[in-house]
């Protein structure tokens, strides 16, 4: 089953290098970086890194839209994950394996179960956010998720049913969201999780952009909670 990896980025010039060098390029068809807006040298230093770079809109879930679109067409199974360098690709094959022995069709790597997770990675906000909101999801939908963490793997014919339409960070909380909704088989896996490798945070690093985040992602948990319900 061929993987074509899907990286959002913004300005990560000082760690997209680093990033694409380190993909495990023997278990992946291509690496996609979509650069959705960024005003350095992100998109050149991924190309030469071997990557293929398209273009969207701003918005993490346009950005995740766009490399969905530009993936290649045998590509069975898709990964996304960030561009900051902090998931650790050579844990892909942990989230892959269980889609391609078809037991599993939604695979989120959890970097809040895991015990490789270093310290100061994570903001105590950021720890917060996702036990909150996994337990919301759990009272609501019947289902625990550990975290929202970006990297993560979907059979492609799944994440199509989805019919997915979130543009900013609420994208991956949809995603989980809809995956309950449609009965997808879901499974969490602990993965590493270390420090972004350079350059700030859009949204950690920010506190009116963490706020904005979150309150979008509260939206997000009541629209497609409630659009659910109407099925």
């Amino acid at each position: 089953m061929p993987v074509s990896v899907i990286i959002p980025a913004l300005n990560e010039a000082e760690s997209i290098g680093f990033v694409v060098s380190g993909m495990p390029w023997q278990h992946i068809a291509e690496c996609i970086v979509v650069d959705n807006g960024s005003t350095d040298e992100t998109a050149a230093i991924a190309v030469a890194g071997g990557a293929r770079v398209v273009r969207a809109d701003r918005g993490y879930g346009s950005a995740c839209m766009a490399g969905v679109a530009a993936a290649l067409p045998t590509s069975d199974i898709l990964v996304f994950m960030d561009g900051d360098g902090s998931d650790i690709s050579s844990n892909l094959s942990l989230l892959i394996a269980p889609i391609q022995r078809n037991e599993q069709d939604f695979v989120m790597g959890s970097r809040l179960s895991s015990t490789r997770r270093d310290a100061g990675s994570m903001l105590a906000s950021q720890v917060f956010a996702g036990r909150m909101v996994g337990a919301v999801v759990r009272a609501v939908h019947g289902f625990r998720y550990t975290d929202m963490g970006p990297f993560r793997a979907i059979r492609r014919s799944s994440l199509d049913a989805l019919g997915m339409q979130e543009r900013t960070y609420g994208w991956s909380l949809e995603m989980q969201i809809k995956a309950i909704q449609h009965g997808l088989r879901i499974l969490e896996v602990p993965v590493g999780y270390r420090a972004r490798h350079g350059g700030v945070s859009k949204v950690a690093g920010d506190f009116r952009a963490s706020l904005k985040a979150g309150t979008r992602i509260l939206e997000v948990l009541a629209r497609v909670s409630l659009q659910g319900r109407r099925l």
